[in-house]
C-alpha cells in the first residue's frame, strides 16, 4: 500500500510537471517579441513610467485633466490617488478567443475608473473601489504569476488612471522574465499625449467605442461630453502604433487594434455612426467585436431607455449594417 501511494505521488509530480513544461512551451512556439523589451533593456520604459509618475502630481493622466495631487493623497474624478489597487489578477477565459487560446488572458482587474459609466456591470470594482491595495513590486510579481500559469497575454483591465504603475512594474517584471504581450483593456477615453508615451509599450490594444454621441456620453459617463471625439483620436493613435490584428496560425493575437463596441437598446450608443466611421476611417478588416451582452446594471434603471436587454433584432441590424460597410473582421457574438 505504501509503494503504491509513493508511485501515486510520484505520478502527479510528473504530470504537474510536464503541465509546467507544456504551458511555457506555449508561449515559447512563437517568434513574437514584445516591444516593451526592447525599452527595457535601454532604460526608456522606466524613464516613461517616472514621467507618467510625475503627472500625477496635479493629474492629467486621462482626459478629465482634474489636476488632483495623487501624490499627495488627494482622490481624482476617478476616486484613485497614488495608491494601486488591484480587485483581482486571475487567467480568464471570457476574453475575446484570439486572447484566451489554451491557457487563458491574464487579466488584471485595476480598482476605480475615470469613465464611471452608470450601467458598468463591474460597478463594485469601478464605482466602489473595491479591492486589494499593493504596490509596484507585487505588480510585477503578478504578471509574472500568470506568464508562469500559461496566460498568453497580461491583460491589464482599465488602466489608465493606473499608467505610470504599470509602465514601472513592467520594468520590474521585464527585468525578471516578462516576454508575453501587453493588452490595453481600456474604455477607449484616453488622451494622446499619454498614448504616445505607450508607443512600443502595448502589444495589443482593447479599446471601447461606446457612443458616438457626446450627449449621450455626457448623461451615462459622468459628463464626459468629448468621449466620441476623443476616442475617435485615440483609435487612429492605437492604429498607428500597433496596425491590424489577425490571428496567427495557433489562433492567437500577439499585437494589433481590437475594438470592441456594445449595441445598447434604443440606439443609445450610436452604433451604425460608430461602424460608418471605423469605415471610413480605418481598414475595412480592422477587428470589431460587436458586443450583444449588454444588461442594465447599477443605476441603469434610473433611465428607461437603457433599462432592458437589447434584442435580437437591434443586434442584427448592426452587424448587417457592419457587413454592408465592408468591414471584414467582425467577431459576432450567438449570430
Amino acid at each position: 500500500m505504501k509503494k503504491f501511494v509513493i508511485l501515486l505521488i510520484l505520478l502527479l509530480l510528473i504530470f504537474i510537471s510536464c503541465e509546467k513544461k507544456e504551458k511555457i512551451k506555449a508561449n515559447e512556439n512563437h517568434n513574437f517579441e514584445p516591444g516593451y523589451l526592447k525599452l527595457h533593456k535601454i532604460g526608456e520604459l522606466k524613464k516613461r513610467g517616472e514621467k507618467l509618475w510625475a503627472m500625477m502630481k496635479n493629474c492629467t493622466l486621462c482626459p478629465r485633466m482634474c489636476k488632483a495631487q495623487r501624490i499627495n493623497g488627494q482622490k481624482g474624478l476617478c476616486q484613485a490617488d497614488s495608491n494601486l489597487v488591484v480587485s483581482s489578477y486571475h487567467p480568464h477565459f471570457g476574453e475575446e478567443k484570439p486572447l484566451v487560446g489554451q491557457y487563458g488572458s491574464g487579466t488584471i482587474f485595476f480598482s476605480n475608473c475615470s469613465l464611471r459609466c452608470v450601467f458598468c456591470i463591474n460597478w463594485e470594482i469601478s464605482h466602489l473601489g473595491i479591492g486589494n491595495k499593493t504596490d509596484i513590486e507585487k505588480l510585477a510579481d503578478m504578471m509574472l504569476k500568470l506568464q508562469n500559469k500559461g496566460c498568453h497575454n497580461i491583460n491589464l483591465v482599465t488602466p489608465t488612471h493606473y499608467s505610470p504603475h504599470i509602465l514601472l512594474a513592467l520594468d520590474i517584471a521585464a527585468r525578471k522574465g516578462l516576454r508575453i504581450p501587453i493588452v490595453y483593456n481600456t474604455s477607449g477615453y484616453e488622451r494622446l499625449e499619454i498614448l504616445k508615451l505607450l508607443d512600443g509599450v502595448v502589444d495589443i490594444y482593447l479599446p471601447d467605442f461606446k457612443y458616438y454621441d457626446g450627449n449621450k456620453a455626457k448623461k451615462y459617463s459622468y459628463g464626459a461630453y468629448d468621449y466620441p471625439e476623443i476616442t475617435k483620436q485615440a483609435l487612429l493613435e492605437m492604429h498607428r502604433q500597433v496596425g491590424i490584428a489577425k490571428p496567427e496560425k495557433n489562433g492567437l493575437i500577439y499585437k494589433g487594434l481590437m475594438i470592441r463596441h456594445l449595441i445598447m437598446p434604443n440606439n443609445v450608443s450610436g452604433s451604425k455612426d460608430i461602424m460608418k466611421w471605423i469605415a471610413e476611417n480605418l481598414p475595412k478588416d480592422t477587428y470589431i467585436n460587436i458586443m450583444s451582452q449588454y444588461r442594465p446594471m447599477y443605476k441603469a434603471f434610473d433611465f428607461p431607455e437603457i433599462s432592458r436587454r437589447i434584442n435580437a433584432k437591434e443586434y442584427v441590424e448592426i452587424v448587417e449594417y457592419a457587413k454592408k460597410l465592408g468591414l471584414t473582421n467582425l467577431d459576432i457574438q450567438g449570430y
